[in-house]
């Protein structure tokens, strides 16, 4: 059997953490999110897509850990606003807003609006130390509503109708949206690639060197 293998998941998120542990309960690696480790610094998302975004946060943590690190980014793109609010989803029109001021805000831009199209994407990266790293998407096409429906979910999930249940992500369950969710599908691609990631990461970990204090060696 494969030994088991360490995967640091780049967040301090436990309910991301618990739906990644149950997706890969069956395979040899241990989870561990950044709160395993105190604190570190802040990784950069200076990127100008999704997969930029993805690829800097697991590299960032890999590097600084020296472990294999998982990280993923994800947001709304909008086919009539040039693909906004995009990678500044959680930004959209300012730091302070909250979800529903961003979901107002971007119901005032598409009013009148006849190309409703829109898109929830993710991207999840894989890195290792070197630098190399695999990468997963999954995204879920929809429309926008011409109005906030629903309670559940967050960030722009009452604006964002999903055609083939004929709701919007808020108007439907926590289950119902784990199966269909742009989040979802990539991690599902992960699971279904599992075996191959991990004889990928034994194949690109560095073997950290170790040597004997000799006489003579000094602290």
């Amino acid at each position: 059997m494969m030994e088991t293998s360490t995967l640091v998941i780049a967040t301090r998120n436990p309910g991301k953490l618990k739906e990644i542990e149950s997706l890969l309960s069956d395979f040899p690696i241990r989870l561990l999110s950044l709160d395993a480790f105190g604190p570190i610094p802040e990784s950069p998302e200076e990127g100008q897509t999704f997969d930029d975004n993805a690829y800097q946060k697991a590299s960032f943590v890999a590097r600084v850990l020296g472990l294999p690190a998982l990280a993923d980014d994800s947001g709304l793109v909008v086919e009539a606003l040039n693909g906004q609010p995009g990678v500044h989803s959680a930004r959209f029109g300012g730091e302070n807003l909250t979800d529903t001021d961003r979901c107002r805000l971007l119901l005032e831009k598409m009013q009148g609006e006849p190309n409703r199209r829109a898109s929830f994407q993710c991207v999840i990266s894989i890195a290792v130390p070197t630098g190399a790293a695999l990468t997963y998407e999954g995204i879920c096409e929809g429309v926008i509503a011409t109005e906030m429906m629903g309670s559940g979910g967050f960030g722009y999930d009452p604006v964002f109708f999903y055609p083939p249940l004929g709701k919007t992500f808020a108007e439907i369950s926590a289950e119902e949206k784990n199966r269909i969710s742009h989040r979802a599908k990539a991690l599902m691609e992960v699971r279904e690639e599992f075996p191959k990631i991990l004889k990928w990461i034994q194949q690109n970990m560095p073997i950290w060197e170790t040597f004997t204090c000799q006489e003579g060696c000094h602290d």
